[in-house]
């Protein structure tokens, strides 16, 4: 475990270090805490996998913010897993809702995930990017964990393992990871996986927006109809004076 100081203001940003891309998840994360401190966050969707960073971030720093964005729309089997899960790992949890009601919501706009692509940035903004950014900022982070991988979708297939994204760096401890390392990893720790897994689904969001993998179907397709695959999290904001 790392006694975690805080960050020296006069200290340079590392966005690329060159030995990351050849060190172990742990190494990574290890190399994160010792960079950024009581600066890192760790933000998780409880999803399918999840427990596999929540399990490797902790080991290394067991108090680190973890980040859980309530959309009010998720699985009842997600909320029960998260609290599973935060009970096991004691975790650190830190809960973010979006500023507006999803009943508000569908009053005001109507059910966006059915408005197509543009209805879908607009309802991922408020749900999603705006409370991920209210996190970052009300936390004073300046950097974040993240569990990303580039085998889940084209869209990551070139993630490194340290970017920029607006004005926080984020760090991808798990990016070379394949499906067999994080079996292994769940297996050789007995950690669980989502309990929605064993229903067919591969990935998990908010339950009108996900659906199960089926014959022909790729992960990617399980999400938002296929339509797209990023909730807006992981892509730049646009807004100039936002975190992400």
């Amino acid at each position: 475990m790392i006694t975690v100081k805080a960050r020296p203001k006069d200290k340079e940003p590392v966005e690329n270090h060159p030995d990351l891309e050849g060190r172990t998840a742990e190494e990574r994360i290890c190399w994160a805490v010792e960079q950024w401190g009581e600066e890192l966050v760790l933000s998780t969707s409880f999803g399918i996998q999840s427990a596999v960073m929540l399990h490797l971030a902790t080991r290394v720093r067991a108090d680190i913010p973890v980040i859980w964005i309530d959309t009010g729309y998720l699985f009842t089997e997600t909320y029960h897993f998260a609290e599973e899960l935060r009970e096991r790992l004691s975790l650190n949890l830190q809960v973010f809702t979006p500023l507006m009601s999803a009943a508000r919501q569908e009053a005001t706009y109507g059910k966006r995930w059915e408005q197509g692509l543009e209805g879908l940035k607009a309802y991922n903004v408020d749900n999603k990017v705006e409370p991920m950014n209210r996190a970052i900022k009300e936390l004073g982070a300046t950097a974040w964990l993240s569990g990303l991988r580039r085998v889940q979708a084209k869209s990551r297939s070139n993630l490194p393992v340290v970017q920029r994204q607006n004005r926080t760096t984020k760090i991808h401890p798990i990016v070379d990871w394949t499906e067999k390392d994080i079996y292994e990893y769940m297996k050789a720790h007995d950690l669980p996986f989502h309990p929605l897994w064993e229903k067919g689904y591969v990935s998990i969001g908010d339950w009108h927006s996900t659906k199960p993998l089926e014959a022909g179907m790729s992960e990617e397709d399980t999400r938002f109809g296929g339509l797209k695959r990023e909730c807006g999290l992981h892509e730049l904001s646009g807004q100039q004076d936002w975190q992400i």
